[in-house]
This record gives C-alpha cells, structure tokens and sequence, in this order.
C-alpha cells in the first residue's frame, strides 16, 4: 500500500493497540475463574478498557471484535487439538496486524491497471497495488464479494490481503501424465521425466555486499550497547535495512514457487513428492558435553541450505494447486530414495559417488545417470508400486491425539 506518513502512524498505532488489546483479553482469560469465562463478559471487558485506555481507542471497534473472535477461536483449535494454547504477542517477535471485517467498510474502486483505492476505517483513502482481479462494483454479486481484509506489516512496509467469498466450480479430473518429484538443494527440483526447476541468487552481488556490511555495523554498534539498554535509533535503522533486504529475497523466493508449483499443476495430473520431515533433518549436530557432535560447521551450512529452500511451503503450494486444477498429490516414504537404483532397483552402497552423480554397483546394471533423476524415477516408482504413505487430496491430514475438551470455560 501506498501510505502517507501520517497514515503510516495511525497503521502503526491500530496495530499496537490490537496486539495490547489481545495481550489484555488473554491476561483477563487466565486470571478469572473458568465459570466465570464467556465471550459476553470478554465483550464488556473490551469495551470497558477501550473507554477507560484512550490509546486503545485507535483501534476500530470491528477490528477489536475481530481480536476477540481470533483469540476465542484459539482456544477452540487448542481443545480440539488442532493447536497449543493462547500465548502473550511480544511486540519483537510478532507482525503488526490489524483485521477489517467488514467488507462493506472498504469501499473498494480500481484507479487504473495497476491501482486501486481503498477506504481503511479511521486512516481513510489508500492507494493499493492491483495484483489480482477482485469482485467489486458491477463484478460483484452475493456469491462473488470481498468479505473483508486484513492488513499485515512487514519490513517492506503495510500490505493489505482481501478477503474473497466466490463460487467455484469443482474442477474436471486432469488427465496429465504421472511425475515424481525430487527437492534438493543444488537442484531445487528435479522431476522423474528428466526436467529440472532451478534459479538463482535471491539476491543481487550488491544487495549481498550491502547485506554484509550492514550486519557489521549493527554487530559493531551493538557491542557498546550496555546491558538492559535501550536500542538506539541507528542500529533500530540497521536493523530495519537488514530487514528490508532479506524480505526482498524472500519475496522472490516466494514468487519463483508460486510460478513453478503452478506450471507443474497445470502440466501433470498426478503428482509424487517424498513425505519428508524437515525439522528434524535441520536439527543442530552440536550434540552434548559427555558426546559431542562431528563436523558442526558443515551441518550448520546444510541446515541453513535447507531452510532457505523452504522445501514444506513448497509442497503446500503443490497440494492446493494440484487440486484447483484437477489434480492429485501423492506423499510417498523417503528413505532409500536416493540409493536405490531406479533401473535395476537394487540399492548397494557408494552407488552415490557425488551429488550429482549415481553409478550403480550392481555389476548386472551398471547403469549411470544424474543422483536427483534417479531419486525422482524412485518417488514415482513408490507410488506406482502402492506405496503412496499420505493421499493428500487437496489437503494433507495430519491426525493428533484426542484430548479431552473441558467442560467449563467456553
């Protein structure tokens, strides 16, 4: 969004208040009695504090119901056990937010191709980038309008999702060709028919070396910094610069997924990926005192290497485009993929000389090729073979142990 500095602050102000707004409600939750817990008495609560807290009063009322409805539907999630419990928002750890429920508050009018305008309850009139057709004026309809939006800042600045209610039809089955994917490190993605997705640096050579030089400074500016003080507003700036290009980075990382994972919805009807688990395989060697670990700077830079690739966002990018188009995705078991040989099916070890490279040692196949085609011919091998260990058609179900929901305190 294209703010003004005066309506940067009046943002920045709503989205304090709703975070200070749901640190008060949960502080109230968990000092009062569970029979005395309800939504109508936290109601009161918050309109009490909005007239007795002036500050408090920048939020929008809406916006302040919307606070409530979030945190009650937290402790929803925890007693089904989709999630853990409510937690206090520490203002250094959490996005500054505000929600707009209301859809008919935002008087939504598109400028031109590129921007549009937007009413923001007690900020006013705000330019936006026109990313993505919405249903407003004539477009729009009692199936097809924008039930409201939510404001989200990060280090680039206020950025503004909406919130779309539409009718769509459910998709005819995509009769594309069977593929199993692969995800690595030197090659993000390579697919069983041979073709490999790649890119680039993130960011420029320049944007590195500004990068490093900024970190230096705050890593200098913050060693006269004394316990407990305050941080000054020259490394604040630094920081906010660090900030400012790694989320820059990460935005194009962001856009290469979206644009891959949808040629490949668009491309196959059925797709295979390994059921890995990522955080355990980022998990530090550092090891103990009485047992310490080996070559801890070389995990570290893998781990660091797997993180950046964000391998899990990517297929969830894949499961629910792989459904708007038809499609299917498959999560197949991991191990041995990338030792078995894909051709003769035996797994011997050393057949992975390299990262790229796979000889098998079977002296009946001797079989060569690329190690990241071989493991993709392999996921796909597992599925075919009825090994498929997560259907995950449009979404993948993860079940959690039953957990007994009280009977108070709702």
């Amino acid at each position: 969004m294209a703010l003004t500095p005066v309506q940067v602050r009046a943002m920045d102000d709503q989205a304090h208040a709703a975070r200070t707004t749901w640190n008060l409600l949960h502080d109230w939750w968990s000092m009062l009695p569970r029979d005395k817990r309800s939504l109508a008495a936290a109601d009161a609560a918050i309109r009490q504090a909005r007239k007795e807290i002036e500050w408090l009063a920048a939020l929008p009322a809406q916006a302040a119901q919307a606070v409530l409805k979030a945190y009650a539907q937290a402790w929803r999630n925890c007693w089904d056990g989709r999630a853990g419990e409510p937690v206090f928002k520490a203002r250094v750890r959490e996005l500054m937010s505000v929600d707009i429920p209301q859809g008919r508050d935002l008087h939504i009018v598109r400028v031109h191709r590129r921007w549009g305008m937007v009413r923001i309850p007690l900020v006013g009139r705000v330019r936006f980038r026109w990313t993505k057709g919405l249903p407003v004026g004539k477009h729009a309809n009692q199936e097809n309008r924008v039930t409201g939006a939510r404001l989200v800042r990060d280090a680039l600045g206020w950025h503004i999702a909406f919130r779309v209610q539409t009718l769509e039809l459910e998709p005819e089955e995509h009769m594309g060709p069977e593929v199993g994917i692969d995800v690595g490190v030197a090659v993000p993605l390579a697919l069983s028919d041979g073709s490999v997705y790649t890119h680039d640096e993130w960011s420029t050579k320049k944007e590195q070396a500004t990068l490093i030089r900024l970190e230096r400074r705050a890593a200098r500016r913050k060693s006269f910094r004394k316990p407990r003080e305050r941080t000054s507003r020259r490394l604040r700036r630094t920081y906010d610069r660090i900030q400012g290009l790694r989320a820059r980075a990460k935005r194009r990382h962001l856009d290469w997924q979206h644009q891959t994972t949808l040629a490949i919805a668009r491309t196959y009807g059925t797709v295979v990926v390994e059921a890995l688990q990522v955080t355990s395989m980022v998990k530090s060697a550092k090891g103990t005192v009485d047992s310490p670990g080996r070559n801890v700077a070389q995990k570290s830079g893998l781990n660091r290497s797997i993180a950046q690739e964000a391998w899990g966002r990517t297929v969830k990018l894949l499961t629910y485009k792989t459904t708007r188009y038809g499609g299917v995705l498959y999560k197949v078991p991991a191990p041995g993929t990338s030792q078995r040989c894909s051709t003769c099916g035996h797994t011997t070890p050393g057949s992975r000389e390299s990262q790229a490279a796979f000889v098998c040692k079977n002296p009946d196949c001797g079989w060569t090729g690329n190690a990241d085609h071989n493991a993709s011919r392999n996921v796909l091998h597992l599925y075919r073979m009825g090994l498929a260990a997560i259907p995950a058609a449009g979404r993948a179900v993860v079940r959690r142990a039953g957990r007994v929901k009280p009977a108070t305190a709702r």
